[in-house]
Parts: C-alpha cells; sequence; structure tokens
C-alpha cells in the first residue's frame, strides 16, 4: 500500500482517515485471501460490522482491535505507545544525587572508641 506522509494525514479529514483505515483493513484481508465472512467470524463481529469498517464507517475501536488481532496488523499501533521521557533539569537533578566516589569496607568499630595505645 502506498504511505501517506505526515502532512497528508493531517490535513485529512475525519472521514478521509476512516476511508483509508478502511482500505487498510480490506487490502490486508484481501491480500490474506480471506471472505469478509470468514474475517468477521474469526474476529468475533458480524459480516456487515466489517463491511461497515471496510468502507469507512464509524465503528468501535474495539472493532479495529479485533480485525487488526486476526489479520496479524496489531504492530501498527506501536504508534500509540508512550515513551516516559524526563526532563533535561530532572535528569541534571538525579546525576547530582548520584554518588561520586566508593568507600572501603572498613570495620565500623575501627577508628572509633579507645585506642589500644
Amino acid at each position: 500500500m502506498n504511505e501517506l506522509s505526515f502532512n497528508e494525514w493531517t490535513s485529512m479529514s475525519d472521514q478521509a482517515i476512516a476511508a483509508q483505515i478502511g482500505k487498510f483493513a480490506r487490502h490486508h484481508r484481501m491480500e490474506q485471501n480471506r471472505t469478509q465472512n470468514e474475517l468477521a467470524t474469526a474476529a468475533g463481529i458480524s459480516r456487515s460490522t466489517l463491511s461497515l469498517l471496510e468502507r469507512g464507517e464509524t465503528v468501535t475501536v474495539t472493532t479495529l482491535i479485533q480485525v487488526l488481532r486476526v489479520l496479524d496488523q496489531l504492530p501498527v499501533l506501536m504508534a500509540f505507545e508512550v515513551k516516559e521521557t524526563i526532563s533535561p533539569l530532572a535528569l541534571a537533578k538525579l546525576q547530582k544525587e548520584k554518588r561520586q566516589r566508593a568507600r572501603g569496607k572498613a570495620n565500623r568499630s575501627e577508628g572509633r572508641g579507645e585506642s589500644d595505645w
């Protein structure tokens, strides 16, 4: 399938994006040589719901996930992964709090109390 650039996606209407998602689902269904009925049954949805998805009509996110799972296309959802980031100031503070030197393992009783001499 043709990949759309970021600018093309941002300039598309919601309906056009839904239609593109439908094309994606249909393309991968056809590539796997599956009928709408076969895919819908495997996904646990009705054939008419799958037809709605492929036409770019309104379906639930759960329906989309079920179809992507059956088509082995769940990796497309990696775009929604949230990665924790740390601000440069917080990183500098953490670096400052790190130990800079190591102490030897001296006997704690040494150097304390009375001396033998």
